[in-house]
């Protein structure tokens, strides 16, 4: 894991690797001060000194003390500038390591993380590693030297004292250990469900429209609280624990300084057993006193580290499953960079989404598509209609066989070159936030204002766009809001066309548009780009009755395959469908003559 995240450093290197530097000289610097005023102590002290060569002393002594503060105080200033520039940089990186691999997952890899999950790994996960680098290239470094420091210094002005402090190291490191184990299981959990509490969230705010329509705000309010205080129960009992780390760790070092006070009382007075050396006095016990309180800190700042990566150690595990997560379809080395024609053959192929699934999604697919071809694809819910078409660009890979593309198998191409040739205006039309032309644009970011014109009039949206005040220059809000379900319908297919593909999927998408719309928009498609092979996937029989070919799917398998007339003869299925649909019409108009 930790390897995988200092991946990310990269051109912060040298930032990270500057600041412990400063963070020792600090520490170094912060030792030497009491012991130089210890001496400084010592000297004023000394019996039968003259007032000039004390305020000599004092002077040298005082000049030291503040060059060490001053180099202290310019090293903290520093390392925290060169902590931040890296702590800052590394999370940038991170997450743009983590939005790039996310942006090259397949179907699959997407199936394994849900969106409010991934959300909060680019934002909260990625902000308590922040923290956690920015803490270990200070505090981590600075802390173990300055107690390391502090205990020498101890020893160098009365061994027999500084044991005092040695002897209660064990304990509060056992007590550390023990805190920290405990509330790590706190944190897995509440991560998970901080992903249950933004994935509601994200619900609520895209579906407000259902939840108001509905009536269910009071409903959805109570699914949060929930979701909240579940996250604020874990967090309290995690900070229950925690909040033991500064009571008990004071007590201790108050306790190892009452009795250091006690026994360097005795070695000042009668010079006895606990006396290093003739001159141990007031400034040694001043220095001893100030090396305890520094100790205290630092494992005050151990304390505070372990907490802060006992969260950060489970955020940086939820980021590296990300980043290590390897997508299950990539670029062959020297694929093909050309798609020769629409062609499309299915080879006896199989597809499940996963290999732990029962059974397949289809099963013993044999289909055979000319270029230029019109095919429709009809059956019920649940039929693998979508399967089927996600196979063509390798959103999915076929379990068995094989699907070829142009006489190609499409696992010899490369990958973008397939999906640039292959365009699929999906079931779930999505919009980005922009202008109508910044939309269109994403089928091709070089299109001349003519060319958007023209593919918007092949998809019958030229209409309602001029429509609009700004005209394309309109702005589209997240997700599209701002425009009915059949404008979005048909500026995904605009934009679709406009990438010029050699095959051009609609997966059900003129659902949202009027029967006479539709026909218009299926009529374009045959007269403008007859060379480009279209494959619909509809409800409605009349969007696919004068295809070339007409396949009916049901329970993942091919029941039947051939045009309008053929399958009207030999399919009992289609035959019904076409009937219930046709005297569904029939009694519509009827009723309307009434």
């Amino acid at each position: 894991m930790l390897k995988t995240l200092l991946k990310s450093v990269r051109e912060y290197k040298k930032p990270a690797l500057v600041t412990p530097c400063f963070m020792v000289l600090e520490a170094l610097c912060e030792c030497l001060i009491p012991f130089f005023m210890a001496q400084l102590i010592s000297r004023i002290e000394t019996p039968g000194i003259d007032a000039d060569t004390a305020m000599r002393t004092v002077l040298i002594y005082g000049g030291v003390l503040l060059l060490l503060a001053a180099v202290s105080i310019t090293s903290g200033v520093l390392a925290g500038r060169f902590a931040a520039t890296a702590s800052c940089g590394f999370a940038k990186n991170l997450r743009h390591d983590l939005f790039y691999r996310v942006q090259k997952f397949s179907f699959g890899n997407v199936d394994t993380f849900s969106s409010s999950s991934l959300v909060t790994r680019l934002t909260t996960d990625v902000t308590n590693v922040q923290q956690s680098f920015q803490m270990c290239l200070r505090i981590v470094v600075r802390v173990p030297l300055q107690f390391i420091f502090a205990i020498v210094m101890s020893f160098t002005i009365n061994p027999k004292l500084a044991w005092i402090f040695v002897a209660i190291v064990p304990f509060l490191a056992a007590l550390i250990v023990s805190i920290m184990r405990f509330v790590m299981p706190f944190f897995r959990k509440i991560f998970k469900k901080y992903d249950a509490l933004n994935n509601s969230v994200q619900e609520n705010v895209s579906g407000i429209r259902v939840v108001k329509s509905f009536v269910r705000e009071e409903h959805e309010t109570q699914k949060f609280q929930k979701a909240a205080g579940e996250v604020r129960d874990d967090f309290t009992r995690a900070e229950k624990v925690i909040a033991l780390n500064g009571p008990i760790m004071t007590l201790f070092i108050n306790f190892a300084s009452i009795l250091i006070s006690v026994f360097a009382a005795y070695a000042i007075v009668d010079k006895g057993f606990w006396a290093a050396y003739d001159g141990f006095g007031t400034g040694q016990l001043s220095a001893l006193i100030s090396y305890g309180i520094q100790m205290l800190s630092c494992l005050m700042m151990f304390s505070m580290i372990f907490v802060m990566l006992s969260m950060s150690i489970e955020s940086g595990r939820r980021i590296a499953e990300v980043l290590e997560c390897k997508s299950d379809i990539v670029s062959p080395e020297n694929g093909v960079t050309e798609v020769a024609d629409g062609s499309i053959r299915f080879e006896n192929v199989n597809f499940k989404y996963s290999q732990k699934a029962e059974r397949y999604a289809l099963a013993n697919i044999d289909l055979d598509i000319k270029a230029g071809e019109t095919v429709g694809i009809l059956g019920g819910t649940g039929s693998s209609k979508t399967s089927l078409i996600q196979l063509i660009p390798r959103l999915y890979d076929a379990t068995e066989g094989a699907v070829y593309v142009g006489g190609v198998n499409v696992k010899d191409y490369d990958l973008d070159i397939l999906r640039k040739e292959v365009a699929v205006v999906l079931q779930k039309n999505v919009l980005f936030s922009g202008t109508i032309k910044e939309n269109l644009r994403w089928g091709d970011e070089n299109a001349t204002d003519e060319e958007l014109v023209r593919v918007c009039k092949l998809a019958q949206a030229h209409e309602f766009i001029t429509a609009f005040p700004d005209g394309y220059d309109t702005y589209i809000e997240q997700g599209g809001t701002n425009v009915s379900g059949g404008q979005k319908q048909r500026l995904c297919i605009a934009r679709a066309i406009l990438r010029k593909p050699k095959v051009i999927i609609f997966d059900d998408s003129t659902s949202a548009v009027d029967t006479k719309t539709d026909a218009l928009i299926r009529r374009a498609m045959a007269e403008e780009i007859p060379d480009t092979t279209k494959i619909i996937i509809a409800q409605r029989v009349a969007s696919v009755e004068h295809a070339d070919k007409i396949v009916i799917l049901d329970g993942g398998k091919i029941i039947a395959c051939g045009n309008h007339d053929e399958l009207m003869a030999s399919s009992d299925v289609y035959r019904e469908i076409y009937e219930a649909q046709t005297k569904g019409k029939q009694e519509n108009a009827e009723g309307g003559e009434e």
